[in-house]
């Protein structure tokens, strides 16, 4: 195990691993806004409120963030621009396309492999991988939110026990982390220009899963507990923390990949 750390320590390091991360944070903050753009717009035909929107972000994001989100969000909706929802999807389309083509150009290095697909392809990669995401972000939003409407809804239509409502509590739960997983499972899976297993995936998609919500918790306790941007950073100490959020994240995402490609190695398969 040992071993295995340090030298995946010099292939995150080799593979300039920060560098992608720091390319997978800058698109990703330009989809972030569009994406809850979108999803506020889309709402504003539903029973719901940008509040609870806000309440999923809120579990993971550190407080100064969800201030910034907040603020901007309330900003931009005032205007009332119609266009806002056509606008929306097509701007977090585009821009998290072009982060997941970081993490793609991230695993062809890890796996040592160049990039022979055709262009369109590897633009249609990008769309599939960036549409899977916007899928888990929805999933995230409806089961913690809207789970306990969604489990009175099938109880009621269906006919189903109070038992079945204590099931669902406890499904609607563990659903999250395991879609969570499904999800890196794919991105690790389609994005190298590698065939490998599907199984070979799931070391990555572990740590990732797992990473990246102890990553969120850990930072959001230490900005609310220990670090103060605002007082280095004036006003725009909202914009370094939602930065350094996702550039943590992205690292987490791209060590994974690094993991299954090392793994793969010492197992001696051939990827």
């Amino acid at each position: 195990m040992l071993s295995f750390i340090t030298e995946l320590g010099e292939r995150v390091k080799n593979s300039e691993v920060s560098g992608f991360a720091a390319q997978l944070a800058y698109f990703f903050l330009l989809s972030l806004f569009p994406l809850l753009i979108f999803l506020v717009t889309l709402l504003s035909y539903l029973p719901y409120t940008t509040e609870d929107i806000l309440q999923v972000i809120e579990d993971f994001a550190p407080s100064e963030t969800l201030i910034l989100i907040r603020s901007t969000l309330n900003e931009v909706m005032e205007k009332g621009n119609t266009g806002l929802l056509s606008f929306g999807i097509i701007a977090t389309i585009w821009s998290a396309s072009r982060g997941l083509h970081a993490v793609i150009k991230s695993l062809n290095r890890a796996y040592e492999v160049e990039e022979e697909r055709p262009f369109l392809m590897q633009i249609v990669v990008s769309m599939l991988l960036t549409l899977a995401l916007i899928f888990v972000f929805f999933l995230v939003l409806l089961l913690p939110v809207f789970g306990e409407q969604i489990g009175f809804y099938i109880s009621a239509e269906l006919g189903f026990s109070r038992f079945f409502s204590i099931v669902w509590e406890s499904v609607r739960w563990a659903l999250t982390p395991f879609v969570l997983f499904v999800i890196f499972v794919v991105i690790y899976f389609l994005g190298p220009n590698k065939k490998i297993r599907c199984t070979s995936a799931f070391p990555g998609a572990i740590f990732a899963s797992i990473g990246w919500v102890i990553v969120s918790y850990g930072f959001s306790y230490y900005v609310r507990i220990f670090a103060n941007y605002s007082a280095t950073y004036g006003s725009i100490g909202g914009v370094i923390v939602l930065m350094v959020w996702l550039y943590l994240s992205g690292i987490i995402i791209l060590i994974g990949g690094e993991i299954n490609a090392l793994y793969q190695i010492r197992k001696g398969e051939n990827c």
